[in-house]
This record gives structure tokens, C-alpha cells and sequence, in this order.
């Protein structure tokens, strides 16, 4: 089965029918703090935002072809905010020349009964996980630094397990679509990163299970 590149944006806003231009790589634990201290010298917060944020990733399978992808996301630390609904269009494959992996984003919020909304429609949770860190902004440009945890027991976010030793780094912009030109931005951007991080487009060619 192929799936889009997994991508843990918090729930920070709401963008109808948008373009998302992303890069993505990863840090070690122990080059965290360097990282955080780079991206506070770079962007236009020197102190990130912080997040924490529970994501239900449901599937509808149909008669054929891959299965619809919706994302369910909504904030630990900010309980009584709306819930996000997000969907992430299959990333384009034109123009080999652009920087970024370009993809179709719609984000909208939610009432608190999304789950048992999704349920009724015939959506299954596929998994679920559990998204901490910190968010850097650049004029449009959002650099997000998270660390992932599966949950153990389903529904349970406070019993969870990290991942991995690292974590991830995304470099975003939402716009309209055709505005490649934020891609050099982005490059640009990335390279201030190194080598603390390489960021990356992603191959959807590779994302396969």
C-alpha cells in the first residue's frame, strides 16, 4: 500500500484547499538543543511556541485503489480547543526542479465528536500517536521540531512509548497553488540548518508499506 509522507503539523490554524511545500529531516536527542538554538538565531520567534498533540489517522477503504486518508488531530495541552480534520493530497511528481515535495492540503476545524463522526461515515482507526515539541516561524515559512510516542493502550495518551532517538524536523509553507517560488525559499532556508540537519524532499515513491 502506498500512503503519503507522514507529517505531525500541530494544531495551529486552519487553511482551506491550500498548496503544502514540505521538507523534512530528523535530529539526534543529544543535538537538540543546538538545533533550538539555531532555529531561535534564524526565525522571527526566539522563543518556539510549544505543542502536544494527539493524531487518530482513520482509513476508508473502497472498491479499489488506495485508501482515503483523513487525519483527526487534536490538542493535549490546549483541551477545550477545536478538534483538526486534515487531509494531505498525494504528493505532485511534475516538476523535478522544485525543492519541495508539493501537495494539496485541507485543514479545517472540528467539533469534539469528530472521532464517532468519522466512526459513522465508515472510517476505522488505522493508528494513533502522540506529537510534542516546538514551532519556529519564518515569515510564511513554519519549522516544527517534534518528538513522536506510540500509544500504548488505545485511547490512553497518557501510557505511551517514544518512537525513536531523534526527532523530526518539517519545514513548511502553505500557499496557493503555483507559487513554486517558496520552494528556493525553503532550500535556502535548509541550508542555514546544515549540518546540524539535512532537510529533504521526500520521494513518494519510497513511501510504501
Amino acid at each position: 500500500m502506498e500512503a503519503p509522507p507522514v507529517t505531525v503539523m500541530p494544531v495551529t490554524g486552519g487553511t482551506i484547499n491550500m498548496m503544502e511545500y514540505l521538507l523534512q529531516g530528523s535530529v539526534l536527542d543529544q543535538a537538540l538543543e543546538s538545533l533550538l538554538h539555531r532555529l531561535r538565531g534564524l526565525c522571527d520567534n526566539m522563543e518556539p511556541e510549544t505543542f502536544t498533540d494527539h493524531e487518530l489517522v482513520y482509513l476508508l477503504k473502497g472498491q479499489q485503489g488506495n485508501p482515503f486518508i483523513l487525519r483527526a488531530r487534536r490538542s493535549l495541552s490546549h483541551p477545550t480547543s477545536p478538534w483538526h480534520l486534515r487531509y494531505l493530497g498525494q504528493p505532485e511528481v511534475g516538476d523535478k526542479s522544485r525543492h519541495a515535495l508539493v501537495r494539496n492540503c485541507v485543514d479545517v476545524a472540528a467539533s469534539h465528536s469528530l472521532p464517532e463522526f468519522l466512526n459513522e461515515m465508515g472510517f476505522r482507526m488505522d493508528h494513533e500517536f502522540v506529537a510534542n515539541g516546538h514551532i519556529f516561524r519564518k515569515g510564511a515559512m513554519k519549522v516544527v521540531v517534534s518528538k513522536l510516542s506510540r500509544i500504548l493502550v488505545p485511547g490512553n495518551t497518557e501510557n505511551t512509548e517514544r518512537l525513536s532517538l531523534s526527532y523530526l524536523v518539517e519545514l513548511s509553507v502553505l500557499a496557493p497553488a503555483g507559487q513554486d517560488t517558496v520552494s528556493e525559499d525553503m532550500r535556502s532556508f535548509a541550508e542555514q540548518l546544515k549540518p546540524l540537519v539535512h532537510l529533504e524532499k521526500i520521494d513518494p515513491s519510497k513511501q510504501r508499506h
